[in-house]
C-alpha cells in the first residue's frame, strides 16, 4: 500500500487512513448575510458532532450553463470571507478560476480549489501551488482516475504544500454523470488525500436547459459507498432552501439534514476503519 500523506488545515486533518474529514458550504455566496448565517449553522452542526470541517466558499461560478445565471459577488467578497472565517474560527476553501486570482485568494483561503473544468490548466495549478497553500483539485468529468496522477505530478514538481484530489463523477452520455468507485482506489495510490464530492456527483449537467439539474436523493447513498472505501473526506454543498438556491439547488443537500447525514457517514467511516486492510487480492 502506498504511504498516505496528510493535509492538515487547522483542526481538520485529511488522510486516507485517518478519520473522515469534511468540506461543506453553500454553492456560492448569494449575499453576505445569508452566507454568514449558513456558515454559522454548519459550524454549530459540526461542533456538536465533534467533527472538524472546512468551510467552502465560491465568489464566482465561472462555469454556469447560461451567461445569464447568477455568478456571485466576485473578488470583492474576499475581505468578507476572510473576516468571517476568523470570526467563526474555521478554515476556509475558496475556488480559483484564473492564475491571476491565486495570490489574492490565498490571502483569505486556507485551501485553494481548482474547479473540475480547469483541472488540467498547468498555469492555474502552478499559480495555486506557488501561494504555499494546499490545493484541492476536482477531477474533471472528462478525466480518467489514472490520468489524475499528472495533476499530482504537476503540483508536486511545483512544490505544493499539500494536495487533495476530489472525485465528482464522470460524464455518461449527454447530461448525466456516474461515479466509478474504482477511481477512488486508483487515486489513493498516488499517496495524497482523496475526497468524494457527493453533491456534484449527482448533477445532471444542463438538465434544465439553461441550468444544471440534479438528484440529491442519491447523494447520501453514494457518500456512504465512498466512505466505506476509507477515503480522506467528503465534500458537499448545502442550502437552507435548495429549491430557492441561485446555483446548484437541485443537487445541494438541505441544511436541515446535514447533522443526520454527517452522523451516518461518521458511523460508516468507523466501520470502514475496523475492516481496513481486508482485500480481495
Amino acid at each position: 500500500m502506498t504511504r498516505q500523506k496528510k493535509v492538515r488545515i487547522g483542526r481538520a486533518v485529511f488522510s486516507n487512513d485517518g478519520p473522515l474529514g469534511y468540506i461543506a458550504g453553500p454553492c456560492v455566496v448569494e449575499a453576505e448575510r445569508s452566507y454568514a448565517a449558513e456558515a454559522a449553522s454548519l459550524k454549530r452542526i459540526f461542533s456538536s458532532l465533534r467533527t472538524p470541517f472546512v468551510l467552502k466558499a465560491s465568489f464566482d461560478k465561472a462555469n454556469r450553463t447560461s451567461h445569464r445565471s447568477f455568478r456571485g459577488p466576485g473578488l470583492q467578497a474576499l475581505p468578507f470571507l476572510k473576516e468571517l472565517k476568523e470570526r467563526l474560527g474555521v478554515p476556509l476553501l475558496i475556488d480559483v478560476h484564473d492564475p491571476a486570482q491565486a495570490a489574492r485568494v490565498a490571502e483569505a483561503a486556507d485551501i485553494l480549489q481548482v474547479p473540475a473544468f480547469m483541472c488540467r490548466q498547468t498555469d492555474l495549478l502552478f499559480a495555486c501551488a506557488d501561494t504555499g497553500r494546499p490545493v484541492n483539485v476536482k477531477k474533471g468529468q472528462f478525466l480518467s482516475p489514472w490520468e489524475a496522477e499528472n495533476i499530482v505530478k504537476k503540483l508536486e514538481d511545483r512544490g505544493a504544500s499539500g494536495i487533495m484530489l476530489t472525485e465528482r463523477g464522470s460524464s455518461f452520455g449527454y447530461g448525466n454523470l456516474v461515479v466509478d468507485m474504482r477511481g477512488l482506489e486508483v487515486m489513493k495510490q498516488f499517496g495524497w488525500p482523496v475526497i468524494f464530492d457527493c453533491t456534484h456527483s449527482v448533477q445532471r449537467p444542463g438538465g434544465l436547459g439553461s441550468a444544471t439539474a440534479g438528484d440529491r436523493r442519491f447523494a447520501l447513498p453514494l457518500a456512504k459507498a465512498a466512505a466505506a472505501l476509507k477515503i480522506a473526506g467528503v465534500f458537499f454543498e448545502a442550502h437552507p432552501h435548495p429549491e430557492k438556491a441561485l446555483s446548484d439547488g437541485p443537487n445541494s443537500l438541505k441544511l436541515g439534514s446535514v447533522r443526520e447525514i454527517v452522523s451516518a457517514l461518521n458511523r460508516v467511516d468507523r466501520l470502514a476503519a475496523d475492516i481496513a486492510g481486508v482485500t480481495s487480492d
